[in-house]
């Protein structure tokens, strides 16, 4: 029976400048693929005759196979193994050995990357096997040792011998994978038949596309456009479209491309019915034909006498050129975020007699909805509709967004839409608006708000979906109101509506999240008695969940309960777990998980990577931190910012700001872009060592890059320099932080007020203190004593005392620290705010 194989395209281009053969590396980690796998054909003769060269050393040869085998289950060593045969002995010409070795290497995903610079060096080179006899000594080989065959080093072979110009030998390698039922990807085989075109090979490249077409493999419009252009440049057009036609036929579907091919066809025989016929169906399927083919109907139309229709075209030409090239523009105004050129753009074609399409309408009005121009937006809208071109629920959508990100709904302007523009009635009938607000108001915590749109809507007669319902269980759920999301799910069994996972997942999540693992046990079993199998998601919520409210320990009972239901744990699950551990300082724990994870085959993922890197830097083990840093790095995965930020922040909190630096400059380097969080670790990290120039520098380059800067990189900052008796800049970055809307929690104030008594501006510093009674923010104990002592030092004893009794009128219990002040005059320097 002929296996199919999934068309996945893996772009592998050799490098430019290759090392010889014989000096290739593998020490840069390859990239990450999953293999497709293939079974070696039964077809294949029981031996493959070996080349002159091969019979010429049969003892080097066993002993080269015999080593390779011992390290069949090492690729690595496999591979060193070969370099050092081929440095002492000189080159090994047996492709058996070179098949043997490839096949261990596609064995092993880390090692797979190495397979592409061998295979090139080995094509590029004289002194090889023909085609035929790699493709098929490659099965036997499988066949003999027990490999599964990696469909991507056939791939290789033949596209290196089109990349080195071996045309013929990449036909028969091609003819030779199809003769053993492998079929090479689309894309490689796309480009065969490019070069067999190049180099004046029509009737060959023609030839294997038929077999192509025959076996079912190839069929796509790329590879069509290939053959007809071929046929173009010989001038035979009756073939081109006969391509054309059989292709429909198959039911192949083209492109715009396609027809414009033929539509060149056509007026090269001057059939212009068909080639009108073809600018129409073009037309209608929504595409633009291009200048060049309209250029091509115009001139079969003035060869044929007919100007009228001509002329006709050339009108529709401009037109329609002029729309995509306005739309283009427009495009790009709003990209670069000047919609109101892109407006103007618009208005000046309508001017100029050019009807707007619905592509335009909705460009226009998405982007006036996202900053927040509504009047402009409903505008258009009417416009489009006057038009005579009906909204879709993209466009409605568009407008309800814009609507909802200026607050309308919330100020009460619901009603105003409704009347206006009847935006929700017609909504509804495109499906879109209940749900849509829905989960908007929902997930904004308005539970009250989604509740009465609900109850409006069916008294117009429209009954709630399942959908409707668990936007209102999620609504439920994210204000903590888990009796409330529990009576929405017997209000859908009371309706006759049958509850779906999603619906018991996000009660699962719900009662879990606010530490109810009880009643989100309660939930699950119910889901499991009403028949409803358990996705991976909702397993994964429950382990996840387990987790995060510190019950990890019993995830492991949990885990095998569903895996003997049936449930295959994945990479997230085993996430859950090993953060869950991280989290509780339980590393050694995570440790196990990663292992039995890895040893279950499963491969871990950055996510995997950072939580354990995050685990041994709260536990001080940063060497194992780096190790695994550099462990990711050397299998190639692609870091981001958040693994960096782990990193740097566990180095920061070790003081060790030069190795912390480095990686902030690495992460730099690799494109990425640091985050506040980042941002807030160095600034800390120089702020502990008293370098505050370098945390201001830092904070310099916030501003430049557009980093936000939060409030405990302003509390950093600013009790940095305080403590560094750098007043007036503390007070100027305090003022820059409340400019910026940021609202001082009890942290900062302490620091200020600490600073400021300090300093002794014992009346700034009261001041501060009315400000955090105007924010509703209680001071604390220690606030007061900073305040009480500063007065006892500068002799306003009555002031001191009047403190002490404003802490008392508040609730507040004096400390030991509160009377050691009163009675001695002082704050101990170890009362003092800790980091402050």
């Amino acid at each position: 029976m002929r296996m199919k194989f999934p068309n996945k395209f893996f772009t592998l281009i050799p490098p430019k400048n290759l090392r010889p053969f014989s000096q290739l590396s593998t020490t840069t980690p390859p990239t990450q693929h999953f293999p497709e796998k293939i079974i070696s054909s039964p077809n294949l003769p029981e031996k493959i005759i070996s080349t002159k060269s091969q019979s010429s050393k049969p003892s080097s040869q066993n002993k080269s196979l015999n080593t390779l085998l011992r390290y069949k289950s090492k690729p690595k060593s496999a591979l060193k193994f070969f370099q050092n045969v081929e440095s002492k002995r000189g080159f090994v010409k047996t492709v058996d050995v070179f098949c043997l070795l490839l096949q261990i290497l596609s064995s092993n995903q880390e090692t797979h990357g190495s397979i592409q610079l061998l295979v090139y060096n080995y094509v590029s080179g004289n002194a090889i096997p023909c085609a035929k006899v790699i493709v098929e000594q490659l099965l036997e080989c499988s066949g003999r040792y027990g490999f599964e065959s990696d469909l991507r080093v056939f791939n290789h072979f033949l596209r290196n011998f089109v990349e080195v110009d071996k045309i013929t030998d990449a036909v028969e390698c091609f003819r030779t994978m199809l003769e053993h039922d492998v079929f090479p990807r689309i894309s490689i085989v796309r480009t065969l038949l490019t070069a067999m075109v190049r180099r004046n090979m029509i009737s060959d490249a023609r030839e294997l596309y038929d077999e192509m077409v025959e076996r079912g493999i190839g069929d796509d419009f790329y590879t069509l456009h290939v053959l007809m252009h071929a046929c173009l440049n010989e001038g035979k057009f009756e073939e081109a479209e006969k391509f054309y036609e059989e292709a429909k036929v198959r039911g192949l579907k083209l492109n715009a491309a396609s027809y414009s091919i033929v539509v060149q066809v056509a007026c090269n025989r001057l059939d212009l019915n068909l080639a009108c016929e073809l600018l129409k169906e073009m037309r209608e399927l929504g595409w633009v034909p291009c200048e060049g083919t309209y250029t091509a109907v115009i001139l079969a139309c003035v060869k044929l006498g007919n100007v009228v229709e001509a002329l006709r075209l050339k009108d529709e030409m401009v037109s329609r050129t002029n729309l995509v090239v306005a739309s283009s523009l427009m495009k790009g105004h709003c990209v670069r975020g000047d919609v109101n050129l892109a407006l103007q753009l618009f208005d000046e074609i309508v001017e100029g007699g050019v009807v707007p399409n619905k592509g335009m309408f909705s460009l226009l009005i998405n982007y006036c909805s996202k900053i927040g121009n509504m009047e402009k937006a409903c505008e258009l809208y009417t416009q489009m509709k006057l038009s005579g071109i009906q909204p879709t629920a993209a466009i409605v959508n568009f407008l309800l967004k814009g609507f909802w990100k200026q607050n309308l709904v919330e100020n009460g302007l619901l009603d105003l839409l409704e009347n206006a523009y009847g935006l929700l009635d017609e909504a509804v009938e495109l499906g879109i608006t209940n749900n849509i607000l829905l989960l908007w108001l929902c997930e904004m915590g308005k539970v009250n708000e989604a509740c009465n749109l609900l109850d409006k809507r069916m008294s117009k007669g429209i009954t709630p979906s399942l959908v409707s319902y668990n936007h209102l269980i999620l609504g439920h759920c994210k204000k903590g109101c888990m009796d409330d999301a529990y009576s929405v799910l017997n209000n859908i069994l009371e309706r006759g509506l049958k509850p779906n996972a999603i619906t018991y997942t996000l009660l699962i999540d719900g009662f879990f999240k606010m530490g109810d693992s009880e009643r989100g046990f309660a939930v699950f079993e119910q889901m499991m008695a009403a028949n409803i199998a358990p996705p991976d998601h909702t397993v994964n919520t429950v382990i996840n969940a387990l987790c995060k409210t510190g019950q990890v320990s019993k995830t492991q009972d949990k885990l095998n309960d569903f895996i003997k239901k049936g449930f295959v744990p994945t990479v997230i699950t085993y996430n859950s777990i090993i953060d869950g551990f991280v989290k509780e300082g339980e590393i050694d724990s995570a440790l196990a998980a990663y292992r039995e994870m890895c040893e279950k085959g499963i491969s871990p993922n950055i996510i995997t990577y950072t939580s354990l890197i995050n685990g041994f830097c709260k536990c001080n083990k940063i060497d194992r931190a780096l190790e695994m840093h550099n462990d990711m790095k050397h299998k190639g995965m692609e870091l981001d910012v958040i693994e960096y930020g782990v990193l740097i922040d566990g180095l920061c909190k070790m003081q060790d700001m030069e190795s912390a630096s480095k990686f902030f400059t690495e992460l730099l380097d690799v494109g990425l872009t640091p985050n506040a969080v980042v941002y807030n670790s160095m600034i800390s990290g120089f702020r502990h060592l008293n370098n505050m120039e370098a945390a201001l520098n830092l904070h310099q380059k916030m501003i430049m890059n557009n980093i936000p800067c939060d409030l405990q990189i302003y509390t950093t900052l600013i009790s940095g320099l305080l403590k560094e008796g750098k007043l007036s800049f503390a007070l100027d970055l305090y003022s820059e932080m409340l400019s910026k809307g940021i609202v001082p929690d009890t942290v900062m104030y302490t620091a200020l007020i600490k600073g400021l008594c300090n300093h002794g501006q014992l009346e700034n510093a009261s001041k501060i203190l009315k400000e955090m009674d105007r924010n509703n923010i209680t001071p604390s104990v220690l606030v007061y004593n900073i305040l009480i002592a500063g007065n006892f030092r500068e002799g306003n004893l009555q002031e001191a005392f009047r403190l002490h009794d404003e802490m008392l009128d508040k609730g507040l219990v004096p400390d030991d620290t509160t009377y050691d002040i009163l009675v001695n005059g002082k704050l101990k320097v170890s009362h003092t705010l800790a980091g402050v």
